[in-house]
């Protein structure tokens, strides 16, 4: 039996410039980090040959093919794993719509699981390749490619998504103390509700061609962000945060909302400087950053909204416990 642990992510700055209608004539970029909240997978032999799988249903199948959820399938398919096994999954969040990237970090932790359960031991780069496969590839979804990317490696990261499909993955040295004075001024709450990212996504896809100078916008604000976070300048971010919000909310009509953007506009008027809704928008979490002496006037004005403690996690997906046993199946 094992279990891996996956961490879930922020993105700063650069989002939509790693989706695949993008890159291909224009090298994309963001910057990400992972956080300290997670997603579970635990994989266990069998006694037969049934595969057993439990997240918000049960199933119990024969055949591989056979399996609803559509990441643990392809997961088990690409990996060639064995019958006979149980899966669990399990996450610290809302399993979908948090704008968190828990899908892709469903994916990382299911191929992590699965090529060490059959102990094949395998890189954060070919993790994340094969979760992108799945995911872009195999099942078509309309997604980008940096939640893949940070799950798997995790910490600071710059990613750059080059037009020929390749990623270049580079961690970004920050001082402690800037992390200290970064994650101070930043805090998270739940909107109350989930989305579909998919459908967002696809009208954001559909409209590139007339957005591209926008996009240009968000991935130049990525070097500008690195420069700050590399010179201890976390004064600028909380502007850049809402640079970046506004251009956003031109993307596609479902980013935003009338609650979401009242919600913003009330953390705003408390002291907010900046934020924005993770992910691909319409719900899930809003990042925002505050000095810390506004904070708890921010946390009135939205008190009717969760907030999610929450720290910076310095590493990508990884098997937290593993233990081999002879099998006895023959």
């Amino acid at each position: 039996m094992l279990i891996s642990q996956t961490p879930l992510r922020i993105s700063f700055a650069g989002g939509g410039t790693d989706l695949e209608d993008y890159y291909r004539s224009e090298e994309g970029t963001v910057i990400s980090t992972a956080i300290d909240k997670y997603i579970f997978v635990l994989v266990k032999e069998r006694y037969d040959d049934k595969i057993v799988l439990s997240w918000t249903i049960k199933e119990i199948v024969n055949n591989i093919n056979e399996i609803q959820h559509d990441l643990i399938r392809e997961g088990l398919l690409l990996t060639k794993a064995m019958k006979g096994l149980e899966v669990i999954t399990t996450a610290d969040i809302p399993s979908e719509g948090s704008g968190l990237g828990s899908s892709s970090a469903v994916t990382v932790g299911l191929l992590n699981a699965f090529h060490t359960f059959q102990g094949e031991l395998v890189s954060s780069e070919q993790l994340a390749q094969e979760a992108c496969t799945i995911e872009m590839e195999k099942l078509r979804n309309p997604v980008g490619k940096q939640d893949q990317y940070i799950a798997a490696y995790g910490n600071f990261r710059q990613f750059t998504f080059h037009c020929d499909g390749s990623v270049t993955t580079e961690y970004i040295n920050i001082s402690d103390e800037t992390k200290r004075l970064l994650k101070a001024q930043l805090i998270l709450f739940y909107t109350n509700k989930t989305r579909s990212a998919a459908q967002i996504l696809s009208e954001q896809k559909n409209n590139i061609g007339q957005r591209r100078d926008i996009l240009k916008k968000m991935k130049d604000q990525v070097f500008e962000l690195r420069r700050y976070l590399e010179n201890g300048e976390v004064d600028g971010v909380g502007d850049l945060l809402h640079e970046g919000w506004c251009l956003k909310q031109r993307l596609s009509t479902q980013i935003t909302n009338p609650e979401i953007d009242g919600m913003y506009h009330k953390a705003r008027q408390a002291g907010a400087i900046g934020g924005k809704v993770l992910g691909a928008g319409g719900g899930g979490f809003m990042l925002l950053f505050c000095p810390v002496e506004k904070q708890e006037e921010v946390r009135h004005a939205l008190r009717v909204y969760k907030e999610m403690p929450f720290r910076f996690e310095s590493g990508g997906s990884k098997v937290i416990f593993n233990i081999k046993q002879d099998t006895w199946k023959v």
